[in-house]
């Protein structure tokens, strides 16, 4: 197998444009939690936080008039909490559907409109807002619906686009979109809010997002058979490295699938990992202003930082783990694992100890830095792991792991919010307590049970075998 140059091919195409999309996937999902400052007036949030006094004082910053055309509501925390949730309750639906139907009509249609639809609906979510908060609510949860098809479409996509060998660098460079939309469309959403007004926060996005979808599909076919620039070395080569991997059965053997332990250990390492991520996601913020007495909003740089750290060690650690592979030093299983291992309890480690220092606030940053930074090795251990257990059916394991990896999203933050009813410092070492115990057991459930092989079922011959 001769590899054919990676630098203007059609699959590295696919991975930039697929970066571009999760980029925009991510902006899009994260950007309310940046409006939503200034779309509520300022009075309603405060009544139900209490500040501890554990640590002093340390914003001294004098308020700048801001631009206040935008409209305020006057929503209180509990409400704040369903519209930020909403969009989960989207999301878990349309995840194992969507890695089903990514298999029937191929991924490229699947994730263009689930982008399509998600921008859309952003782009009227100030609409929304001002028609009441049930419409803004219904408006995220079908932003979810939207989103939720497009990991599993995109896993469909490599399954015939990514050779086993580059597996690792081609999913790492298009899913690390997702951190670096996180990383700049924080700090962007919080200079728009700041100079325009909230609602451009949607429109821009929004339109961005129109924008991609066009790109994506003038440029992008599902198989490399269908691609009409792709060179025939390059054609030849993917298909040649897929050829033992692929099934051509139309059913799917969803017995077999759900009795799969490698996928379960998939299912509870996905789970774990994104326990900790939506917990810090969601309250890291709370727990700077709130213990620390330090306002993250007004450094929209510092909670950036640890998204912008991941996305450094996503795109590294997948360069790392295929260079591995394809040196034989280490089987696929074993990176597969040791990455896993290192990305689950290298962030608990760091976690559990910015607990424990206290008002040291520098020193605060840099843990939850290193703990989300680590996380980037997942990647390329059991996040990829769909397409080594079974090539044909990754868009459909991915969304059943996903469905579970979504209920941390929509349980962990409310849980935590339930224990950190009077901000103490000790309420928030058992959300870290929790967090890191919860990564701990799932590093060691899929060391215990993954696999690197193509499972037996996901092959051509399966059914045959067995009658």
């Amino acid at each position: 197998l001769v590899s054919v140059p990676a630098c203007c091919s059609a699959r590295y195409n696919l991975a930039l444009l697929a970066f571009f999309g999760f980029f925009l996937l991510y902006a899009l999902r994260v950007n309310l939690s940046v409006a939503l400052v200034d779309m509520v007036e300022p009075n309603t949030s405060l009544a139900k936080n209490t500040t501890s006094n554990v640590c002093p004082e340390h914003s001294s910053t004098i308020n700048v008039p801001r631009n206040t055309t935008g409209e305020k509501y006057s929503w209180d925390a509990d409400t704040q909490g369903w519209i930020l949730g909403s969009f989960f309750y989207g999301y878990i639906i349309t995840q194992i559907p969507g890695g089903y139907l990514a298999s029937r009509i191929g991924g490229k249609m699947l994730l263009g409109f689930g982008v399509f639809g998600t921008s859309v609906f952003t782009l009227l979510t100030p609409l929304a807002a001002n028609l009441g908060v049930g419409y803004l609510i219904a408006v995220r949860a079908l932003e979810g619906l939207g989103e939720g098809v497009t990991f599993p479409a995109m896993h469909s996509m490599w399954s015939s686009w990514a050779p086993p060998l580059e597996r690792s660098k081609l999913l790492s460079i298009s899913y690390a979109g997702a951190q670096l939309g996180t990383v700049v469309s924080l700090p962007l959403s919080g200079l728009i809010c700041y100079y325009m007004s909230w609602v451009y926060v949607f429109y821009i996005f929004g339109a961005l997002g129109v924008l991609w979808f066009f790109f994506w599909m003038w440029l992008v076919s599902d198989t490399p058979d269908t691609h009409r620039s792709i060179s025939h070395a390059e054609r030849e080569y993917i298909l040649s490295s897929l050829k033992d991997q692929l099934s051509t059965q139309k059913s799917v053997p969803w017995t077999p699938i759900l009795a799969s332990i490698p996928l379960w250990a998939i299912v509870v390492a996905h789970f774990s990992y994104n326990w900790t991520f939506y917990t810090l996601l969601t309250l890291l913020p709370t727990y700077m202003k709130e213990i620390l007495r330090f306002d993250a909003q007004e450094n929209g740089f510092l909670s950036a930082l640890p998204y912008f750290g991941c996305w450094l060690c996503i795109i590294l650690s997948g360069q790392i783990a295929d260079y591995l592979r394809e040196k034989k030093s280490l089987s696929t299983v074993c990176v597969r694992k040791c990455f896993t291992l290192i990305g689950m309890i290298g962030p608990a480690v760091f976690l559990v100890a910015a607990g424990f220092i206290g008002c040291n606030y520098a020193l605060a940053v840099a843990f939850v830095t290193i703990s989300t930074t680590l996380g980037g090795f997942c990647t390329s251990g059991y996040s990829i792991n769909h397409l080594d257990i079974a090539p044909s059916y990754a868009g459909i394991l991915l969304g059943i792991t996903n469905s579970f990896a979504t209920i941390p999203g929509m349980v962990g933050p409310v849980i935590a919010k339930n224990l950190t009813h009077n901000n103490t410092v000790g309420e928030w070492q058992t959300v870290f307590y929790i967090a890191a115990s919860i990564n701990l057991f799932g590093a060691i459930f899929f060391a215990l049970f993954a696999s690197g092989e193509v499972q037996d079922w996901a092959v051509s011959g399966y059914h045959l075998h067995r009658n």
